[in-house]
This record gives C-alpha cells, sequence and structure tokens, in this order.
C-alpha cells in the first residue's frame, strides 16, 4: 500500500473505530513522504526527537508554499482571531504561555487545581444522580461533555446557560482541524473562518464585561493581569480565551470516553477500579497512551533541513506526528496493544511533549481520575449497548460521537 492510499484510509471516518492496525503498517517505515512536501512520522523516538527540536515550528507562516498538498486543512484567518499560542513558536508563545498560566497554575497560582477536587467532585456526582432511575444513558450526552464544559465554564467565567452557542462554535472549529481530503477546502474554510467569527465576538463581549466588573474567574485574571511580561492585547486575550474555552473541554470529553469504552471492555481492571479508586492514576496514564484523545498533530512545520534516519526533510515541509502510532509502538512499549495500567516508565505522548506539552493536562488528568472512578463505584453492572460505538468523524481529536451504556442501577 503505497503512503498516500494507507494515509487516506487512516483519515477515512470508517476506520475511526480502529485506526491501529493501519498505524502498525504506516510504522513500518517510520518516516513517509506523503503528498507534496508533506512528511508522516509515526514511531515514538523520532516523534519525541521532533516535539523537542527547535527547527521544527508551529507557526503555518513558515511553511512553503503547497507544501502538504490537498490533505493539509487552510491556514487560520489571523483576521478574524489571531493564531493561538498553540500555533506560534517562541520568543512570543513562551510569553503567552506564561501569561495564560499565571492564574490557572505554578507556580503563581499553585493550588488551583487542587482547590478545584471538591468542586469537580460535586460537579460528577450531580451529573450521575441526574441519571435518576434510568438504566440506559448515552455517557457522551449525559456525562462526558456536561463535565468538562461546566468546568470550564466555571473556571473561565463563561455563562453555563451560554454552552448551547459555543458547543456549535466547539464543534465546527474542532472538525476544522481535521484534514479530511473529501471535504471541500474551501467550503471548509468559510464554515471555520464564521464559527471563529462569532466565537470572538462572543469572548469580546465577555471581556468587556471583565473589565469592568472582575470576578474571580481566569478570564477575569487575564483581563486584569499586568506582570513582568506586560499585558496581553485584545487580539491575544481573544485568542487564549478561545483556545481555553475550546481545548477546555473538547480533549477532555474523548479521555473520558474513551476511558470508559475501554474499561468496559476490560472488565477486571473496571471491578479493581471499583473497589480501589487509587488506580484512577495509573488508569488514566495508560489510557492517554492506549486510546489518546489526540490522535496526531498535523500542523508543524521544518525550519532547516533535518535528517531522520536516511531521510531528509527539507525546510519549510509539512510534518504530521501521529502520536497515537508512536505510543503503540513495540520500540519503546511492550505488548503496546494490551491495556496495561500496572505498566511501568510509561512515557506516553498522550499530551505531547516539549514546549507545547499539553496546557491543561493537570486538570484533565483530575477530571478523568475522579469520573472513571465515581463511574466504576456507582453504576451497577455496567455495559456497552453496542460495541464499536458510532465514532466521530475526526481523525485529529478522535472518540465516540455517542457512547450507549446500560446497567442495573445508580448507587448512593
Amino acid at each position: 500500500m503505497t503512503p498516500d492510499v494507507l494515509l487516506r484510509k487512516i483519515l477515512d471516518p470508517a476506520n475511526r473505530a480502529d485506526p491501529y492496525p493501519l498505524y502498525a503498517e504506516l510504522r513500518r517505515t517510520p518516516v513517509v513522504r506523503a503528498g507534496d512536501g508533506l512528511f508522516v512520522v509515526s514511531t515514538y523516538w523520532e516523534i519525541k526527537s521532533l516535539l523537542h527540536d527547535p527547527r521544527v515550528s508551529s507557526d503555518a507562516r513558515n511553511l512553503s508554499p503547497g507544501a502538504g498538498g490537498s490533505l493539509l486543512g487552510d491556514d487560520e484567518d489571523a483576521s478574524v482571531l489571531p493564531p493561538s499560542f498553540l500555533r506560534l513558536d517562541p520568543p512570543e508563545h513562551d510569553r503567552l504561555r506564561r501569561m495564560a498560566m499565571r492564574p490557572f497554575g505554578p507556580p503563581e497560582t499553585p493550588r488551583r487545581i487542587h482547590d478545584m477536587r471538591g468542586e469537580l467532585d460535586g460537579i460528577v456526582s450531580g451529573l450521575i444522580d441526574g441519571f435518576g432511575d434510568r438504566k440506559r444513558v448515552d455517557l457522551v450526552d449525559d456525562f462526558s461533555y456536561p463535565f468538562p464544559v461546566t468546568v470550564i465554564c466555571r473556571l473561565l467565567g463563561v455563562p453555563r446557560e451560554d454552552e448551547a452557542r459555543f458547543h456549535t462554535w466547539a464543534d465546527t472549529i474542532a472538525a476544522g482541524l481535521d484534514p479530511d481530503p473529501d471535504d471541500d477546502p474551501g467550503d471548509r474554510r468559510r464554515v471555520t473562518q464564521r464559527a471563529r467569527t462569532e466565537l470572538g465576538a462572543y469572548l469580546s463581549g465577555l471581556i468587556d464585561e471583565r473589565g469592568g466588573a472582575p470576578g474571580d474567574d481566569m478570564l477575569s485574571a487575564l483581563v486584569a493581569q499586568n506582570g513582568p511580561d506586560g499585558r496581553m492585547s485584545r487580539m491575544e486575550l481573544l485568542s487564549t480565551a478561545a483556545l481555553l474555552l475550546i481545548a477546555g473541554h473538547e480533549t477532555t470529553v474523548n479521555l473520558i470516553t474513551n476511558g470508559m469504552l475501554t474499561l468496559l471492555r476490560n472488565p477486571g481492571v473496571l471491578a479493581r477500579l471499583r473497589d480501589d479508586p487509587g488506580l484512577a492514576v495509573p488508569i488514566v496514564e495508560e489510557l492517554l497512551r492506549f486510546e489518546p484523545p489526540v490522535q496526531l498533530l498535523p500542523q508543524r512545520t521544518t525550519l532547516a533541513d533535518i535528517d531522520l534516519g536516511d531521510i531528509t526533510v527539507a525546510k519549510g515541509s509539512a510534518l504530521w506526528l501521529v502520536l497515537a502510532s508512536g505510543n503503540r509502538d513495540p520500540r519503546r512499549f511492550a505488548e503496546p496493544d494490551r491495556f496495561d495500567p500496572g505498566r511501568k516508565d510509561n512515557q506516553h505522548l498522550g499530551f505531547g511533549s516539549g514546549i507545547h506539552t499539553c496546557f491543561g493536562a493537570p486538570l484533565a488528568r483530575l477530571e478523568a481520575q475522579i469520573a472513571l472512578s465515581e463511574l466504576a463505584r456507582r453504576l451497577d453492572n455496567p455495559r456497552l449497548v453496542e460495541d464499536p460505538p458510532p465514532y466521530r468523524r475526526n481523525a485529529v481529536l478522535r472518540g465516540p460521537r455517542h457512547l450507549n451504556i446500560e446497567f442495573d442501577g445508580v448507587r448512593k
């Protein structure tokens, strides 16, 4: 199978339920050229090296014209919302990430996530209580989605009643990340930019409100911040707020849903978690390796020629880093296709690596640990209605669209 055909199979929604055999075939050639100026990297050590290589850029402006061919999505329109710091390189990336981190975590706010635990427990308990007398729920609609959305709304200070509006925008923007070769790129770009414009206008109104009447939320802190790096410009505030709002729930929905699906497929592990909630920590780490919510990073560019084995990736080339394939690389992980929460030295790529390591990883870990341990404890005899479940089309942010489960009742 040629690299182009293999890559199209990976991107084909028909293979979304189990892309891992395709990744295994891709790993036979750790670095392949697929399309004009596009290189796909699928093995652990090569991906890890590139994530730490300053010659690899996250800024699409460094991409050579035409690199990536028809499989690459269109660039973001900076006139609508400028690129978030995820799409920038140092020093701009480092400055904006430091500023976003100050009201979120160490060193300036070291206890913010830790002190949210009681609130997270309460949200999870309320959602499971909401199952009532039902014996069947869609875990995505009834739990995995509303939990992180409620959390990020409270953290940022976004009114929960506006969720329906930004849900639509978030879905559209997330779909725009997906390099689907069957989509018309012009139509996708127009739809995505319309969503970005509407989200930007909405966030602009919230920023104005916080400027006049600040609260104790993270958005207020970002608006008022004037530290060693100065203040964010209005456009930087907008792009950072949009990133936190969307990334703050999109990946966690998939992590929790993929996690429960995996536990239901491994009933022995589920039973152990029910008896010992402390197992949630290694279980979540293994889930991040085994079923990562972010499967690939399709938007990287080379700033210089880079030699990878006997392949030279030319300056200005497009790079795709297939994180989920690296996480199943047998050169790095023994029995990589086995779900093993007792796995030692589990340095997975589930949150990336290097300077772009997931900003919200501490919160996502805690949310998943609480969610899965409480679902295991409180649901009596949970089981899948269908396996595999229906999946979202997105090859980048991979997860079930719905996960219908049955159970005999809800424990207190």
